[in-house]
């Protein structure tokens, strides 16, 4: 506890204190006691009286003079803080630097492949895609011998645009190329081309390509250009962006090619919609290649291919597997082996068997699948929606076949599943008829028509929503798309102007009236009336079937299809 001014005099008059420091900078002493105590004790601006009375009682009085130590520290804290004002400018200064560079020069991200791994990549590794490999054997064909087209007076296509659903093998066809005319492959995204600073893609593209023509010939690959070659003109904040200026320089690049060059540039997308025009016309890419998803014998030929890397058991028929995929891509196919071989790395086991493929394609169908509820009633419930559209699946003509239903649920969902496999035929053909249209809507429908006859109308449960939701979108597209209602053969609203384009964004989109709105409205729901009751029908007199399967669903969580059409059978035979 610091000493008072008045104590301090009192305590030299005493001869308590034998020496004093005076600090005149701080107005402040030091005084050491006889005990060896040292305080530090404040005192008055220029003080003339604690000197006099220290030299009265001889009490040894010192004067400390900090100037060159205050000094000192000014110094010490004006280089310190000079330093970190230099060291921050050289680092915005490197940033600046790096930035500038990055602005102008092309990202090393689109490396050249090197010619061992593209010669892994043939036509024979590109299984299910005979067709596409032939339409492109003549690219193979001049990047080989260009000397034989120029002979003749042929000039190659610039641009091959490949155009398919995801998963189709667009990137695999493109380096399959490379591979057969053993050249160097330039691969890169469409997005790596956009940056936040305008002049960055353009950059990146004028370096691509003259690396491109320095490695000539070569393939030039480009994935996804859909997000660079969007149409220009429709962005709501005007023309004059990032993207548009990258499209503006990939459009001069390709014009700059000389004829025969020796560098292709291949695209691949599945938004040709969406392309700008001037991308696509003659002279750029001017040659549109369409893959589309593998029918069944060019699904049999892809599993093939990715199973012999797999040890598969004797008993398990790939043809029947690509049987039971109608709809898959080759990615899925691809991954409905890994899976599978993943379930029997689960288990132990040295091989894969139908077993564990069965598992992987349930989890390709549905997701990851949890337990059913806990709650009897609501469990019933459930269990009568089931058996509902699945009696009237087997009720009803369809082309679809039924594989299994089941209790367990997928995440999220609150009903369990039933699935069918959708007529390859179909598929393959795109071609719905207005029969079977009308019927999907029927079947999806038959959940609710159970709950109906069971549990009444004021009993019913949302467990059906996604049954539902299919009913209004094939009910729509009935009326609206094909011309399957009594408004006649005729297609209402158009949507060629993609909305996300900013196209017609601030303005009515329908072409036709409010009356025509409402009438479409009508028909709509005269299409869903008159199924729910085609449902009902079908189920009205089979309560005790429906009783029956229900109880064993609840018993054994799944059945089989062979025996619920077995069960149908039966019933039907003595009723």
């Amino acid at each position: 506890m610091s000493k008072s001014y008045s104590q301090l005099l009192k305590d030299i008059e005493s001869g308590e204190i034998i020496s004093i420091i005076l600090i005149p900078n701080r107005r402040e002493v030091i005084v050491e006691f006889i005990n060896g105590e040292k305080r530090l004790i404040p005192i008055f601006y220029n003080d003339q009286k604690i000197l006099r009375i220290s030299d009265e009682y001889n009490v040894p009085l010192t004067v400390r003079d900090i100037r060159s130590e205050q000094r000192l520290a000014n110094y010490l804290t004006g280089f310190g803080l000079t330093l970190i004002f230099i060291l921050s400018l050289s680092f915005l200064i490197k940033r600046s630097s790096k930035l500038l560079n990055n602005m102008q020069s092309f990202s090393r991200r689109s490396s050249q492949i090197a010619e061992d791994d593209i010669r892994k990549f043939t036509f024979d590794d590109v299984a299910g895609l005979n067709e596409e490999s032939d339409e492109l054997k003549e690219i193979v064909l001049f990047l080989k011998n260009p000397q034989l087209l120029i002979d003749l007076g042929a000039k190659t296509p610039k641009g091959v645009l490949l155009v398919g659903p995801p998963g189709t093998g667009k990137t695999l066809l493109a380096r399959a190329i490379a591979g057969e005319a053993n050249v160097p492959f330039f691969s890169i995204s469409a997005s790596e081309f956009v940056e936040m600073f305008v002049g960055v893609g353009a950059g990146r593209v004028r370096d691509l390509f003259k690396s491109a023509k320095s490695k000539s010939p070569c393939i030039v690959f480009i994935d996804e250009i859909d997000s660079v070659g969007r149409q220009r003109g429709a962005g709501i904040g005007g023309g004059n962006d990032e993207r548009e200026q990258t499209l503006n320089q990939l459009l001069t690049e390709m014009d700059g090619f000389e004829a025969n060059n020796g560098v292709i540039v291949i695209a691949a997308t599945n938004r040709p919609d969406v392309l700008d025009q001037a991308l696509t016309r003659p002279g750029r890419f001017d040659r549109r290649i369409y893959i589309s998803l593998p029918d069944r014998i060019a699904r049999h030929k892809i599993l093939s291919v990715h199973a012999r890397t797999k040890p598969l058991c004797d008993s398990v028929n790939l043809m029947e597997w690509a049987a039971k995929t109608p709809g898959f891509s080759g990615a899925d196919l691809q991954n409905l082996l890994n899976e599978a071989a993943i379930y029997a790395a689960r288990q132990d086991k040295s091989i894969i068997s139908s077993i564990e493929i069965d598992k992987a394609l349930e989890k390709a169908r549905f997701g990851l699948l949890t337990q059913p509820l806990s709650d009897p009633i609501k469990k019933r419930q459930i269990a009568y929606q089931i058996i509902g559209k699945t009696l009237v699946a087997l009720l009803i003509p369809t082309q679809d076949k039924l594989e299994k239903i089941s209790l367990f649920k997928s995440l999220g969902d609150v009903s369990g599943m039933t699935y069918f496999t959708p007529d390859e035929e179909t598929i393959d053909s795109g071609l719905l008829t207005r029969n079977y249209i009308y019927n999907k809507i029927v079947i999806s429908l038959g959940s609710r028509a159970a709950e109906i006859i069971v549990f009444g109308s004021m009993e019913v449960t949302q467990g059906s929503q996604k049954d539902l939701e299919n009913v209004y979108f094939w009910a729509n597209q009935m009326v609206t798309k094909f011309g399957f209602s009594d408004l006649g053969p005729i297609t209402y609203g158009n949507e060629r102007d993609a909305v996300f384009l900013g196209k017609d964004l601030m303005k009515n989109r329908k072409e036709y009236s409010q009356k025509t709105s409402k009438e479409i409205d009508k028909q709509i729901i005269s299409i869903v009336n008159k199924a729910i009751n085609h449902a009902i029908d079908l189920l009205s007199d089979k309560a005790e079937l429906m009783d029956n399967l229900v109880n064993e669903l609840i018993d054994n969580e799944s059945l089989e299809s062979e025996h619920i059409i077995n069960s149908l059978h039966s019933y039907l035979a003595a009723n």
